[in-house]
């Protein structure tokens, strides 16, 4: 019984630990899907990983509420086409409420160019309740370039 005890729960820490990778590599194709479909200007399909009433903080601290809203901002926005790529730092995973964190750094770019014209850091919260990981809150804040 000695032996079996500490097994178990080794055992135990390695599928939960496997779990958590696998949702960690679910969430990390849905934002480079998602990245994909800004660089293509695909708003729609840029949609369908957000949650219907999903929260959105712009850099420039614009508050959206809802996909309808987010739609009716990119359609409303003047100014060069631009896009906007998201890239994860740190992906954190709670298995019990189906909750995951993200941050990361973003950057903006003008449809034709390789050069960021704007950048900073972000947060999203992605649910699972749904049964595929969604994004049901995004923070971006415009910081001066880093480099």
């Amino acid at each position: 019984m000695k032996i079996i005890l500490p097994s178990l729960i080794g055992l135990l820490i390695v599928t939960f630990s496997f779990a958590q990778e696998a949702e960690v590599s679910q969430i990390l194709a849905q934002r480079e899907e998602s990245n994909q479909a800004l660089r293509v200007f695909d708003d729609e399909l840029n949609a369908n990983f957000s949650t219907e009433d999903a929260l959105i903080t712009t850099g420039a601290g614009t508050l959206i509420s809802g996909k309808k809203e987010l739609m009716k901002y990119i359609q409303e926005s003047t100014g060069p086409k631009m896009y906007w790529i998201r890239t994860p730092d740190e992906v954190l995973v709670n298995p019990e409420t189906q909750l995951a964190w993200e941050t990361g750094t973003w950057k903006g770019y003008e449809e034709g160019s390789d050069e960021a014209v704007v950048e900073g850091k972000y947060s999203a919260q992605w649910t699972k309740a749904s049964g595929t990981w969604l994004i049901q809150s995004q923070l971006f804040v415009t910081l001066p370039n880093e480099e």
